[in-house]
């Protein structure tokens, strides 16, 4: 009973995002339950260990290595300026925005692109004259449609990555679809809405940004990146590969070890542990086999079903601790594998419902509030049927993939 109450409160503060009267966020409540968790007798030191998935860590931790030398490089900045710069028109524009943000969230991690992203698109717009917050939805919109692809694409794929153990080239042939199609209809749901912005012509280019290049690093840090993407798609392991090449990176005279350690997201991390071990604690008790029998009872076994239940359960707790949610039910269902695309889509796709539905969205929505506003509402309307078309997608496509 301790362990369910602690498992509750843990998920009710990452479902609000913080305490109410006190400054934890939802890395220190996972830190906080996965505490409570061992000094309830819970679980022991030893089993607390075992049950973090330092597998997901060392490819998290390893990924986020290689994207910052590629964001010190200046290698985002300048391939995002230089492929916005050669948009002919609105619709053009849009599109440029919707494939660099797909495209690159489809390996290098959604967060860090929307990072990238946002400022560049927000100089580009003021330069052109535009406005700016259909271009920035396409920001948000995108990577989380384009992550939807592989394993490296967000957090939640890293960690099914690893706990389903999917290969990487088995996982983007069967998601990799799914994310060109809602990046399609990322487009067209933007461009519908926005139809009045985007049928007014481009006026000519007025002084664009230009991005600055650490050419030796940008070299090396794409080698890095290329050869851990050749080395995923032929097998090998993703963690491995990942903090080796992170591992390799840090070899260098040019770059202060610091700039990459400020790059990294140590509190992501310190939340994927604390979360390992909070479900942990929960699976001692019996709640993994009523959840079990509420999904006999649902049929989350059923492509559909599955996909609703991710997205609602998504959109109250996060995508990262829904998954965990999950987890204990995957090996019950008739195709686990099939479970697991499942729940890697929609878990992902659902961040595209509102502002609060992913940490991308956030990222864009804070960033760019200095010079706009982008209200609940103006999220929602593109978002709402962006969601349900995209998830019917990725349903359909995955009712196929046994």
């Amino acid at each position: 009973m301790l362990a369910l109450m602690i498992f509750s409160a843990t998920y009710l503060v990452l479902a609000v995002g913080h305490l109410p009267g006190f400054r934890i966020d939802r890395t220190g409540a996972a830190i906080i339950g996965a505490s409570l968790m061992i000094g309830s007798g819970a679980l022991s030191v030893e089993e607390a260990v075992q049950a973090i998935d330092f597998a997901t860590l060392l490819l998290l931790f390893g990924m986020m290595i290689v994207v910052a030398n590629l964001r010190l490089s200046g290698f985002f900045r300048w391939a995002s300026a230089w492929a916005l710069h050669h948009a002919r028109g609105p619709h053009t524009l849009l599109a440029a925005v919707v494939a660099l943000a797909g495209v690159f969230s489809a390996f290098f991690v959604n967060d860090t692109i929307c990072l990238v992203l946002t400022p560049l698109v927000l100089d580009i717009t003021r330069a052109m004259g535009r406005n700016p917050v259909p271009y920035l939805l396409a920001v948000a919109m995108a990577s989380n449609a384009g992550s939807v692809a592989t394993i490296t694409g967000n957090p939640q794929n890293m960690m099914i990555g690893s706990l389903s153990r999917i290969p990487y080239a088995q996982f983007a042939a069967a998601l990799a679809p799914v994310a060109v199609g809602s990046l399609l209809l990322t487009f067209l749901v933007i461009a519908l809405i926005y139809r009045r912005e985007l049928s007014t012509a481009l006026p000519a280019n007025g002084e664009m940004p230009r991005a600055r290049l650490n050419r030796a690093l940008l070299w090396k840090s794409a080698a890095a990146a290329l050869g851990m993407l050749v080395f995923f798609f032929a097998g090998w392991p993703v963690a491995k590969v990942a903090i080796v090449a992170g591992g390799l990176l840090l070899v260098t005279r040019r770059v202060k070890p610091e700039k990459v350690y400020l790059e990294i997201d140590w509190p992501l991390l310190a939340l994927f542990a604390g979360l390992f071990v909070v479900v942990a604690g929960m699976e001692k008790t019996s709640l993994d086999e009523n959840l079990f029998r509420v999904a006999s009872r649902f049929r989350l076994g059923n492509v559909w079903v599955l996909s609703g239940f991710s997205a609602l359960v998504s959109n109250l707790v996060s995508n990262v601790p829904a998954v965990l949610v999950f987890r204990p039910l995957m090996d019950h269902l008739p195709y686990p594998s099939q479970g697991w695309l499942t729940l890697a889509m929609s878990s992902t796709l659902a961040g595209n419902l509102t502002i609060l539905g992913s940490v991308a969205n956030l990222i864009v929505v804070q960033r760019a509030r200095r010079e706009v506003r982008i209200s609940f509402w103006d999220y929602l309307k593109a978002g709402l049927p962006l969601t349900l078309l995209s998830l019917a997608l990725g349903a359909a496509w995955l009712q196929g993939v046994p």
